[in-house]
């Protein structure tokens, strides 16, 4: 008797790579299991509370490094449970970007263009609000009025929330209550099961090896629901195409450590790693100046004084964003409120200190801080080192808390975009006195991203591009990488939406490779809801992506 599980496509994780390649591989008529470290909670569980063990802790990872930090989703749905919802496309000149190896990053085959359908294709599945002047936060109003007072412009950010849901708690990254934001519980994944694909929580995917057959088997190890560092037995599972998108920070590791019996990974792997070239400067507001020189009055006396109050990101400045500029002198600025925690303990002072009298000054006026999110150009500098011995890190804590073997020093490059933003959030809000202006430090745990990308990415070149345009590792047919860690490179806006792009456009190779492998798998379904709006406009692209 053959006692050995299979299936025919293994998804490691649940996030925007994850869930979209399981939703069209089941449909298409697959059979499709999916492994998620993380546990499984519903809208019901997510609790506004930031204690050890609440749904705080247990969705999220954070991992420290050698000069990075990366703050990542830890549960079924991933990133989308715990992120800000926030859906702007790329601008078209990051597609054209070079970065540090002096020539242009992305793949031939992909410009803004070419993955506008794409685009279309998740705005059809992941219903996206144009918001207006009448959703934004008290935060975004104050950024979008100091920005005018400047002589900026700002916008309201296209976000995946249900405003007429929302009840502007501000407790997004804890998950949503009340189904407001647009998370992948509410579209992918329950499609995904639908067709007949399977989630499995707390399933830690350690390697992947090779059988006899050509078929992968993938090793994992079941993880204690409260405890995150102790296990409860291991197991495998046989598959003809694995699908790995776990995340820019695990990804490239589970590769690492499959090394031994799946032969030489791609130079790329482990490499190029970027932060999104994320960086949060921190604004105490004078209440007396939001009132005389933006002449904003809550009515009850103050001008502002309202961090807490409503959701963030609501409304970002753009004007950097512009492709006549130089190379890593683009960047936005994006108002984002940072919950209490380790951005209130990194967040500088005004004497430049991060304790001390003057740091206690400043958090007990947390209600009048405004954080404002830069996202620059960084120059991909980000290495992983030798695999830990389980896991993408070694746990500290029982939930959330790890060290892993991420090295990033910033070239020059990065410094200079990371200074140019500091010195436009400072004129902007420190002019006429509105606010004094602090930038995060890297002192204690280097450069802090919550959106890690390229890691694993697409390319043309074998010797800078851990997989081909199709999105498969090079070396090694029917492993696809679909996940932030297949972006080239940093976006200077948030990624969420260009994964999922990239995800979808992915799909036909994915397809096409598992009916190689003996899979009897269409390419075509709907969005989860139905709709073939977004199916048709991809449907020109679709035949290349097919052929190899």
């Amino acid at each position: 008797m053959n006692s050995v599980e299979r299936t025919d496509v293994l998804v490691v994780g649940t996030g925007f790579g994850g869930a979209i390649a399981a939703y069209h591989l089941a449909a298409g008529g697959a059979k499709v299991v999916m492994l998620e470290r993380g546990p499984w909670l519903s809208s019901g569980e997510f609790e506004h509370d930031y204690k050890l063990g609440s749904s705080y802790t247990r969705i999220f990872d954070f991992v420290v490094g050698d000069g990075m930090s990366v703050l990542g989703g830890n549960c079924v749905g991933g990133g989308s449970v715990v992120y800000f919802a926030a859906m702007p496309r790329a601008p078209r000149f990051v597609f054209e970007r070079r970065g540090s190896i002096h020539r242009r990053m992305w793949p031939a085959a992909i410009d803004r263009d070419t993955l506008e359908p794409w685009y279309d294709r998740v705005e059809e599945s992941i219903p996206i609000t144009k918001q207006g002047w009448d959703d934004v936060s008290y935060a975004g109003g104050l950024w979008a009025a100091a920005c005018r007072h400047a002589g900026r412009t700002a916008n309201p950010v296209p976000a995946a929330v249900d405003t007429s849901t929302c009840v502007n708690c501000n407790w997004m990254m804890a998950g949503c209550r009340f189904d407001a934001k647009q998370s992948l519980l509410l579209n992918y994944l329950p499609a995904a099961l639908a067709h007949g694909a399977e989630i499995r929580p707390l399933h830690e995917v350690q390697s992947i090896s090779r059988n006899a057959d050509g078929d992968y088997r993938v090793h994992y190890t079941r993880v204690h629901d409260e405890d995150y560092r102790q296990t409860e037995g291991t197991g495998t599972i046989d598959a003809k195409v694995i699908v790995l998108a776990a995340g820019a920070a695990a990804t490239p590791v589970i590769l690492q450590r499959s090394e031994p019996a799946l032969g030489p990974m791609p130079h790329g792997v482990g490499r190029y790693f970027s932060g999104n070239g994320e960086r949060l400067n921190t604004a105490v507001l004078n209440e007396d100046r939001v009132r005389e020189v933006l002449g904003l009055d809550r009515g009850d006396g103050l001008g502002y004084a309202a961090n807490q109050i409503g959701k963030g990101p609501t409304v970002a400045n753009w004007d950097r964003l512009d492709g006549s500029l130089p190379e890593y002198s683009r960047y936005s600025l994006e108002q984002l409120y940072f919950p209490p925690g380790l951005g209130t303990i990194l967040a500088l002072a005004e004497d430049g200190s991060w304790f001390g009298p003057r740091k206690k000054e400043m958090l007990e006026r947390w209600q009048s801080w405004l954080i404002i999110f830069q996202m620059i150009e960084d120059d991909n500098e980000g290495v992983f080192g030798p695999p830990p011995a389980r896991g993408n890190a070694d746990r500290l804590s029982q939930q959330m808390l790890g060290v892993g073997r991420l090295t990033y020093k910033p070239t020059a490059n990065t410094l200079g975009a990371w200074a140019m933003a500091d010195a436009e959030c400072k004129d902007i809000l420190e002019r006429d006195g509105l606010a004094t202006v602090t930038p995060w430090t890297n002192d204690l745990v280097g450069a802090y991203t919550v959106h890690p990308l390229a890691s694993c990415r697409i390319g043309d070149d074998p010797h800078t591009s851990a997989l081909d345009d199709r999105h498969e590792v090079r070396g090694h047919p029917g492993i696809f990488v679909t996940d932030g860690s297949a972006v080239p490179g940093a976006l200077t806006v948030n990624p969420a939406m260009t994964i999922s792009a990239l995800a979808e456009r992915a799909i036909p190779g994915i397809v096409a490779a598992a009916r190689e492998r003996g899979v009897e798998v269409t390419y075509g379904a709907p969005a989860p809801d139905g709709s073939t709006s977004g199916r048709r406009g991809a449907a020109h692209l679709v035949p290349a992506l097919m052929r190899k």
